[in-house]
């Protein structure tokens, strides 16, 4: 089984700034590391590898420093990756850069079959949750979002279940297709000292728009669909009570006080 994670490089923290002209985050400087929501798509992959065996592929789009998830990915079990770099990517939005990768699938494709895509249910920069079903939009293939559990691996399929907003729905997908994962899923493994070591070593396979077959008017800030009119940080506001007591007796009996008060129960 040929499974690939799609993975991203965003900013560590909220310590970051905006670009007033693009709206655009102003990555350079600021502190990165693996997308939250990937490293349960990447530790699932690496999990469903371990118990059917296979391959574990790992994608992302970003500049240069984007290189170093890739290198993280191997030390967390996965055996290749692949990296789309140029300059033709730069500032696309979800349309653009699920365009991007779907058109890496299909050249790690020709190579080498897939047969799952996994990604991380959004990401902590944009928080769309677009990229997953894009891709198999792109692709013309089965998806299924907000994935936490792969009930059963099939020859032919493979049964998840994913949360909906009335509870949970269990769905079976022919290969190839898509799922994106919510954290329920997984619990990201530490890194072992092998794994760190293998990543050192690795090839980062890297590939331009060229490379990929990629439609550069599809590609970019300036062919993208979606124009960002404005970008802000917001303001959050704690309103926090604290209720005390002598000890817990107390502090719930004063707690009920107060919902009583503002009508709450």
């Amino acid at each position: 089984m040929h499974i690939l994670a799609c993975v991203k490089q965003t900013p560590k923290s909220d310590n970051v700034k905006i670009d007033p002209a693009t709206g655009c985050l102003i990555r350079s400087g600021a502190e990165s590391a693996m997308n939250p929501f990937d490293e349960y798509a990447l530790e699932e992959a690496v999990t469903l590898k371990e118990q059917v065996g296979g391959t574990v592929s790992v994608i992302t789009m970003g500049p240069p420093a984007a290189e170093n998830v890739l290198r993280d990915s191997i030390a967390r079990g996965a055996d290749r990756v692949y990296q789309l770099g140029d300059m033709a990517f730069a500032g696309s939005d979800t349309w653009s850069t699920s365009y991007a990768l779907s058109k890496g699938v299909e050249k790690i494709n020709a190579g080498n079959k897939v047969d799952l895509i996994i990604c991380g249910k959004q990401t902590n920069d944009s928080d769309t949750g677009h990229i997953g079903p894009q891709i198999s939009a792109w692709l013309g293939i089965p998806n299924a979002a907000f994935v936490r559990r792969v009930v059963e691996v099939g020859e032919n399929s493979i049964t998840v279940e994913r949360l909906t907003e009335d509870g949970t729905e269990v769905l079976q997908l022919p290969y190839p297709c898509v799922i994106s994962v919510v954290k329920e899923i997984s619990n990201p493994r530490v890194r072992s000292v092998k794994g760190r070591m293998a990543a050192k070593r690795a090839e980062v396979v890297k590939w331009t728009a060229d490379d990929i077959g990629a439609d550069k008017t599809k590609l970019g800030v300036k062919n993208c669909p979606t124009r960002v009119v404005k970008s802000f940080a917001s303001k959050r506001d704690s309103n926090a009570v604290e209720v005390e007591g002598a000890n817990g007796k107390e502090k719930a009996a004063k707690l009920v006080e107060l919902l009583k008060e503002n009508k709450y129960i």
